[in-house]
């Protein structure tokens, strides 16, 4: 051991802690030497009579953290020192400090909540809030609480709030605090150039700090493909210069060699994902390139897919990615951003488990026992609606009932370490006899890059099968180990129709198995009603029908990443429970009308259609009342809104009638297929939603005409800009001497020639008879003299008639 390390001087208080309290919070910052010192000190203590676990975020961390540990006890990992990962593992009856991977603690917690023969359980790096990181501290208080109050546990981290997870703990839970091993750090700041592609700038950054700085570089990207692209840039430029990639999809072997120094003393280059921004310290780096982008994982609820999502790293993360430079010495850390907007950038990654799936989640619980998660001690409970969609999604696939307790499947389901819906594939594979191919397929979809890459994940099987490299045969063991428990769980399933891997992950993933919609391939619809894209190049792009194994992207575009094709011919046999007959309604725009089809589907894809000879006309009722409230202006009689605004009558305004429109529009429409009535029919209807006091009112506030003294009728429009107003012939209101009135509001009267050519408007009839009239009369007698025009019309009778007519009456 290193007896100069930080975490030295607080070990005595870490002691203390987990002996006197049993649980404690350890903040230390990088360097200090937590990870690989805690741990080995715990050995000695009275209460340490069996193993140590301790948790590590990554398994390239827990291999690297193990390896370390074991040198410095001067033995071999597997030996008091051991490891476990889901590819790779050292571990033997000596071991006594067992590093994990989070999944794999959740995993053993479930399955044996007392954990005979653990001592501790040790959380590091509890700050990345990883979801089997939350929900294995949150079963291991559960189980302290009730089952092993002996069970020590620490949470350790750098940059976490350590009294926030103390109260998590326990109120007399102490935070003991270590200094870190500090060396000087500078920050170059050079800014970001949008227009440029991120591997361009890394690239660009990465060969400045070649010629400027010494040591080791350490480059941060956001994902393997931008690794790799950075890669291919550097190379050419720097031929004889040690080129390491770093990240979880590579060979240990190749992660070892990213982590130590060059056996020959070269300076050399690792590029990285955030998988090196914790836990692992990266012998002769003193110089730190960093895009600022870290890729997450992010659930889409709508879609039901996990999509991979490129955001802005957290400050945490770039603190984190800026101190690996100065773990062994002084050391630099290029920024691609202004220093300006870091204080713009999120404090702290959200933690995972606010926005994962959580049917894994659910799942486990209901195999502890806990139909509601929110029973559990959390740092951060689980979001209601994705609670809610995680139950749905179990309930679907038949693993917990109702009432959220696990089923017999259900517990199949759990017993295997992935997914719910790839383990029920699994056991799907195997009543079909096709069980280790459906697990390769399962691994495929949880390992990238075996196989190759490509969408059609039937090839990515094809070419694994040929791979001898350790990581793939690593996997091969692992897949034929899933697959033989899955042989022995299969029971639960009976008889599966599945005939091949393919079809075993559509009968897990029903939502997911999705048609083709053009010839080119490039879009789908999936049974769960989504739309998919897919690269018309793929070979899939081929196929009629797939099952989507995995996709990218927001809901409405996202674009599909794996998949297998499934025969058209098997979709019925494979769906024959699932498959739905029903009568469905729509409307025809060519036809202006609704129109029934019987159709047969899985989801919502159309299998076939065909019209529904004798439709219950009930069933057209709801689209032609929504089609008419679509329409409702068209439908109701020129005006008939104006008026009712006027009137002010509230039951008959646009918003009023929509609302109601089930009451007045249903029994107009019902029996019918179309729109096609007289305007009228649509107004007798909405007026009856008023009483006859009501309507009384409507008529006298908004009268729908004006009788003029003449004896003629005209309609008064309520919907023009200088309503109320109508037309009348200026002769219809000889007599006339007051202006007519519709509640308050004088009506525009709109006077017109014999003709019917507009003379004059106005809202002051006595005054336009003793002004402008003189005027008006003097032109009309001479365009139509047959016609009286009266110095004093307001004395003279009203009549339409012509002047001999007109006295002839009066003979």
């Amino acid at each position: 051991m290193n007896p100069d390390l930080p975490i030295h001087a607080v070990l005595p208080d870490i002691r203390a802690a987990l002996a006197n309290v049993g649980a404690g919070v350890l903040v230390a910052p990088p360097g200090a030497g937590k990870t690989t010192a805690v741990a080995p000190d715990l050995l000695g203590e009275a209460w340490c009579t069996g193993q140590i676990i301790l948790t590590s975020p990554r398994r390239v961390a827990a291999r690297a953290a193990a390896e370390r540990m074991a040198e410095m006890l001067g033995e071999k990992p597997g030996e008091t020192v051991g490891y476990m990962t889901r590819l790779d593992s050292k571990v033997s009856a000596r071991t006594r400090i067992l590093i994990v991977t989070e999944a794999i603690l959740v995993n053993r917690l479930v399955d044996d909540p007392e954990l005979p023969g653990v001592s501790a359980l040790l959380f590091d790096e509890a700050h990345e809030r990883s979801l089997d990181s939350d929900l294995g501290l949150a079963l291991a208080l559960e189980s302290r609480a009730v089952l092993r109050e002996d069970l020590r546990v620490l949470v350790m981290s750098a940059t976490i709030d350590g009294a926030r997870f103390a109260r998590l703990l326990g109120d007399d839970a102490p935070v003991v605090e270590s200094e870190g091993r500090s060396f000087p750090l500078e920050i170059k700041w050079l800014g970001g150039d949008g227009s440029q592609a991120i591997e361009d700038s890394v690239t660009s950054a990465v060969m400045t700090a070649w010629r400027d700085e010494a040591g080791d570089i350490l480059a941060f990207l956001p994902g393997v493909r931008e690794i790799e692209r950075v890669r291919e840039r550097l190379e050419p430029r720097l031929p004889d210069v040690p080129i390491h990639p770093l990240h979880g999809q590579i060979e240990p072997g190749a992660q070892r060699a990213a982590i130590r120094r060059d056996a020959q003393g070269r300076r050399r280059i690792v590029l990285a994902t955030a998988i090196a921004e914790t836990s692992l310290t990266l012998d002769g780096v003193s110089v730190v390139v960093d895009s600022g982008l870290a890729r997450l994982a992010e659930f889409d609820r709508a879609a039901g897919t996990t999509h991979l999502v490129t955001r802005r790293a957290s400050q945490a993360s770039a603190a984190q990615r800026a101190g690996r430079a100065a773990r062994q010495g002084p050391g630099v850390a290029y920024r691609l951003w202004e220093e300006a907007g870091h204080a713009g950038r999120p404090e702290f990654a959200p933690p995972e488990i606010v926005q994962a799936d959580l049917a894994p989640l659910l799942l486990r619980l209901a195999k502890w026992g806990t139909a509601d998660p929110h029973s559990l001690p959390w740092l951060d409970p689980p979001p209601e609606a994705s609670v809610a969609a995680a139950r749905g999604a179990l309930e679907a696939l038949g693993a917990i009932d109702a009432g959220g307790k696990i089923t017999p499947l259900g517990e199949a389901i759990a017993a295997l370490p992935m997914a719910p819906d790839q383990a029920a594939a699994v056991l799907h594979g195997a009543c079909a006899g096709c069980g280790e191919d459906t697990a390769r397929l399962v691994m495929l979809l949880q390992e990238r890059g075996l196989g190759g890459r490509g969408e059609d994940l039937m090839q990515r099987l094809s070419r694994w099968r040929g791979d001898r490299a350790p990581r793939s045969i690593a996997a091969q063991r692992i897949a034929q180990g899933w697959a033989k428990q899955g042989g022995q769980l299969a029971g639960v399933i009976g008889q599966s129709p599945a005939a091949d891997a393919a079809e075993a992950l559509a009968l897990a993933r029903p939502d997911f198995v999705a048609r083709r919609r053009d010839p080119s391939g490039e879009h789908w619809l999936s049974a769960g009603g989504r739309g998919y894209m897919l690269d018309p190049a793929s070979p899939l792009a081929r196929a009629e029908w797939i099952v989507i194994g995995d996709a990218q992207g927001q809901a409405k575009g996202a674009r599909i990443t794996a998949g297998g094709e499934l025969a058209a011919d098997r979709i019925a046999a494979l769906f024959a429970k699932e498959l739905q007959e029903r009568v469905t309604t729509r409307w025809n725009k060519d036809k202006d009308r609704v129109e029934a089809r019987r159709e047969r589907r899985l989801g919502a894809i159309v299998l076939a259609s065909v019209p529904e000879p004798a439709p219950d006309p009930a069933l057209f009722v709801d689209i032609l009342v929504e089609k008419a409230v679509e329409r409702l202006g068209e439908m109701l009689p020129p005006g008939f809104l104006a008026r009712a605004r006027f009137a002010g009558v509230d039951a008959l305004a646009p918003e009023a009638l929509r609302d109601r429109a089930s009451e007045w529009l249903a029994p107009l429409l019902a029996g019918r297929r179309d729109l096609d009535l007289p305007p009228h029919r649509f107004a007798e209807a909405a007026l009856g939603l008023l009483d006859w006091n009501q309507r009384q009112a409507f008529d006298r506030a908004a009268p729908t005409h004006f009788t003029s003294p003449a004896d003629t009728r005209h309609a008064i429009d309520y919907a023009g800009d200088d309503a109320p107003s109508v037309e009348v012939r200026v002769q219809a209101l000889f007599g006339l001497d007051a202006q007519p009135i519709i509640g308050t509001t004088p009506l525009l009267l709109k006077l017109t020639s014999p003709g019917g050519r507009p003379v004059q408007s106005t809202r002051d009839l006595p005054g336009f008879w003793r002004g402008s009239w003189r005027d008006v009369a003097k032109d009309m007698k001479g365009r139509y003299p047959k016609h009286r025009w009266p110095d004093q019309p307001w004395l003279e009778k009203p009549s339409m008639k012509t002047k001999n007519a007109f006295n002839r009456g009066q003979d």
